[in-house]
């Protein structure tokens, strides 16, 4: 169901760890989206799309919301791009960056389901070259002032960022400037060298990548600390090693196949740049744009598959994803994962050591395979989100969806996520008044 009405026509920290502000600002209100697919349930939600599209605002947005047996309803506003007139809805493509860790995350756990990899298992019986890693003295200090790591790296650490590996977007100082020159930053923004938001040149494929990661310190024991870094990536590796597939033929054969879900993938083929929306970079307070449909990156082939940041979807291609998710693993009949691997991955993975986590003043106190686990009065919801202004997650008690999508960098720039919070508790407040 598409709500379009009222449509127009016509730094690297910040980068990288965006995502957890957009997720909190998300999180709370999804236990009561229930009966919000009622047309006049989501007032304040349309009034938040309208606020927010238009001339000095953004072009458009999405956001989905889906009910278990029901059709998933979307309030869509806008265009693709300021100067593109296609209206934007829930097949325009969106570049969803760290939205795509839950995907391998799910991949992961799918091994370990089936017994292929052990959750609890070194790497380096994948990967030999991780068995004797190096570790900081001081983290994000001297790249030669190191001492022997006295844990190996295992898949849990991969995929709940307690791993130690560095990030190219996070870290500072000498380590950073290593990654760049050794082109392991797997991520991609634009063709343009955009200030604070520049990837530089990468290696190519997985091995490649894989082999890069080894030769770097660790930032922090593996194991101790929740640090925001590359394991996602690197499971991708692990992925194609245990599998004997590349990585993106693997989850194209075992999740986007059997989900229906058609227009997700690494690279946009050139019959669908169409479809693609315009991102925008924000400088000095404008939107400017950074990446074009007509001349995307994602338009060629990536370096490698960005496990932790690569996928283009759409709104209707990720809701089936997260549905399958609530549907405990099997979505309209088509099980691709189990209940108990699903269960397992939603739940809290973090290794006993660490207790919780903080990204730029928001608190985790649980993570699961690729994504945050809610706690408290958030208990249940699983999901992450994306440097470029999108959300996706899931309440695993009742199954239900929510989503918004839009393309603006860094997301914490604007208070589209925030407003986007407020906008459900209202319309929660209105369904719960409303409660026989």
């Amino acid at each position: 169901m598409i709500d379009g009405s009222h449509r127009m026509l016509g730094r690297r920290e910040a980068l990288g760890m965006a995502l957890a502000t957009g997720l909190s600002a998300a999180l709370a209100p999804s236990r009561a989206f229930g009966a919000i697919a009622a047309p006049e349930l989501a007032g304040n939600l349309r009034k938040f799309a309208e606020k927010w599209v238009g001339a000095g605002k953004l072009p458009g947005l999405v956001v989905a919301l889906g009910l278990p047996g029901h059709e998933t309803r979307y309030i869509a506003r806008g265009s693709e791009g300021f100067l593109d007139t296609d209206v934007i809805g829930p097949d325009t493509l969106f570049r969803i960056y760290s939205m795509t860790k839950p995907v391998t995350g799910m991949a992961a756990m799918l091994l370990v389901d089936e017994g292929k990899i052990g959750l609890d298992q070194p790497i380096s019986d994948f990967l030999p070259k991780f068995a004797k890693m190096q570790v900081q003295v001081t983290p994000d200090g001297s790249i030669t002032d190191v001492r022997p790591a006295k844990t190996q790296i295992t898949v849990r650490h991969l995929v709940t960022h307690t791993s130690g590996l560095s990030y190219g977007i996070v870290q500072k100082g000498p380590i950073r400037d290593e990654l760049l020159r050794k082109g392991l930053i797997p991520g991609q923004v634009s063709r343009w060298t955009v200030p604070g938001l520049d990837r530089g040149r990468k290696v190519k494929g997985l091995a490649a990548f894989a082999d890069g990661m080894a030769t770097m310190p660790l930032v922090y024991e593996p194991g101790t600390k929740w640090s925001y870094g590359t394991g996602l990536d690197l499971m991708g590796r692990v992925i194609e090693v245990v599998s004997g597939q590349s990585f993106d033929a693997f989850l194209k054969q075992r999740f986007f196949d059997p989900l229906g879900m058609r227009s997700t993938g690494f690279r946009v083929a050139a019959k669908d740049a169409a479809r693609l929306s315009t991102c925008y970079g924000i400088l000095a307070g404008r939107l400017v744009p950074i990446d074009l449909p007509e001349n995307s990156i994602y338009l060629d082939e990536p370096p490698f598959p960005f496990g932790g940041a690569g996928l283009v979807s759409t709104p209707r291609d990720y809701d089936r994803f997260l549905r399958m998710i609530g549907g405990l693993g099997a979505l309209e009949g088509t099980r691709v994962m189990s209940e108990a691997a699903i269960r397992k991955a939603t739940s809290n993975l973090l290794p006993p050591s660490v207790k919780s986590a903080g990204i730029i003043g928001q608190s985790i106190e649980a993570f699961g395979a690729g994504g945050r686990v809610g706690t408290g009065a958030e208990a249940g919801i699983f999901g992450w989100s994306g440097a470029a202004g999108t959300v996706g997650m899931v309440d695993m008690r009742s199954g239900l969806t929510s989503a918004i999508y839009a393309q603006f960098m860094p997301p914490q720039a604007l208070e589209v996520l925030p407003e986007f919070q407020q906008a459900l508790r209202a319309d929660a407040t209105a369904l719960l008044e409303r409660r026989p």
